[in-house]
């Protein structure tokens, strides 16, 4: 990256995400968000946060099966600038039975958008699911029919790309099938 204009810090994110194979044959995928600001941070009436001190220091468990469906979800909210924030763990539970196949992104807005759920617990979590596409050893795994779940999702991995024919010759060139639409809410 090219030298930056002279500047200061202001806002620090952390996000870690681990992964865990239990010995029950279930994963764990683990996120950690933690947010600090450079200088004191003061919310009249809520709170007055000193430099380095956690505003937001959330954390996420799913625990899933070698399908991607969730089975289990745990949240915790150590740090949190409201006190109306952590009343948007209960929602989570929405998550179990969800997969993290296909469509991970809408299914949580379909469960969590907006005031149903808390917006940095949804952060954390929309990015789980390429956290257990690396782990879980079938995620880059396919069939005859059905290519593997990482092809056709980034510039490297393109149907008409090299690496596709490469690593997958069988998919090289092959046209996904259209998603049908979603049948509308009641």
């Amino acid at each position: 990256m090219p030298e930056p204009s002279p500047r200061r810090p202001s806002h620090t994110r952390e996000v870690l995400y681990r992964a865990f194979q239990r010995d029950d044959g279930l994963w764990d995928i683990e996120g950690e968000m933690r947010d600090t600001k450079s200088e004191v941070f003061d919310i009249p009436g809520e709170g007055l946060w000193q430099p380095g001190e956690a505003i937001h220091h959330m954390h996420i468990r799913l625990t899933l099966d070698t399908a991607f469906v969730v089975q289990d979800i745990h949240v915790a909210m150590d740090s949190v600038p409201h006190g109306e924030c952590p009343s948007a763990q209960a929602t989570m539970r929405r998550m179990v039975g969800c997969s993290l196949s296909g469509g991970w992104r809408q299914t949580i807005e379909r469960h969590l958008g907006g005031v149903q759920g808390c917006a940095h617990l949804r952060e954390l979590l929309f990015n789980m699911a390429t956290v257990a596409f690396q782990a879980l050893p079938n995620a880059f795994s396919g069939d005859a029919e059905r290519p593997p779940l990482h092809l056709g999702r980034c510039k490297a991995w393109d149907f008409d790309g090299p690496l596709v024919q490469k690593h997958h010759p069988v998919f090289f060139g092959y046209q996904p099938k259209p998603k049908k639409p979603a049948p509308p809410q009641a």
